[in-house]
């Protein structure tokens, strides 16, 4: 558009087969164009699963990922011996019910500033694991569960993690009890398997 090499920077890298309907990306341009004009132009050349909804000139000293405060993201989860056809690339498919109600127990224990350790997949992982959780809701419509959680940041595949530990309780393996003490064990073996990746989206990203 400009002839010019533009460095993007996004709020933060999904894994592959995560989605994101809120991404927020920045970038440095010079050009006449106004911020819609350069939507327009842009979306005219992005593959066929990008799409761009809003652009809007930024502060200067604005950065995607380091000027968040928070994200939500959303895992949804289909039940029954039906499988889902249409929207399978969306939500993870489990064929057994699972309990609902040791899943809201469970995620309570959640809530609050804590050492996540136990939910963070990266070994060699020298920054802090603590993270604030500030919402956790788990609601049931027909044969869809949906796990959303809001927090002011997430370490690797923690939310998937999350995910996993919860839909274990659900299918009775764990206690609705066990979080705490999987927290308090800073110990990525003690909790959960990692969901599957398509069940996953980020929904919003927050800034002050």
């Amino acid at each position: 558009m400009t002839g010019k090499y533009t460095e993007v920077h996004g709020s933060g890298r999904t894994d592959g087969g995560v989605h994101a309907l809120g991404q927020i990306a920045n970038f440095k341009l010079e050009t006449e164009l106004s911020a819609e004009e350069i939507m327009r132009y842009i979306n005219r050349f992005l593959p066929d699963d990008i799409g761009i909804v809003a652009a809007w000139e930024a502060d200067m000293r604005f950065h995607s990922r380091l000027s968040a405060t928070g994200k939500t993201y959303r895992y949804r989860i289909l039940t029954g011996e039906i499988p889902e056809v249409f929207g399978r690339r969306q939500r993870f498919w489990h064929k057994e019910k699972l309990d609902v109600a040791a899943m809201k127990k469970a995620a309570e224990d959640f809530i609050g500033k804590k050492d996540f350790m136990s939910f963070c997949d990266n070994k060699r992982m020298k920054k802090s694991t603590v993270r604030e959780i500030t919402s956790l809701d788990i609601t049931e419509n027909g044969n869809e569960i949906i796990i959303d959680v809001t927090g002011n940041g997430f370490l690797y595949h923690m939310v998937r993690i999350i995910a996993g530990t919860l839909i274990e309780i659900g299918e009775g393996k764990r206690a609705a009890d066990s979080v705490p003490a999987i927290i308090e064990a800073k110990d990525r073996e003690k909790a959960g398997v990692i969901a599957a990746a398509e069940g996953l989206t980020l929904m919003e990203v927050f800034y002050a």
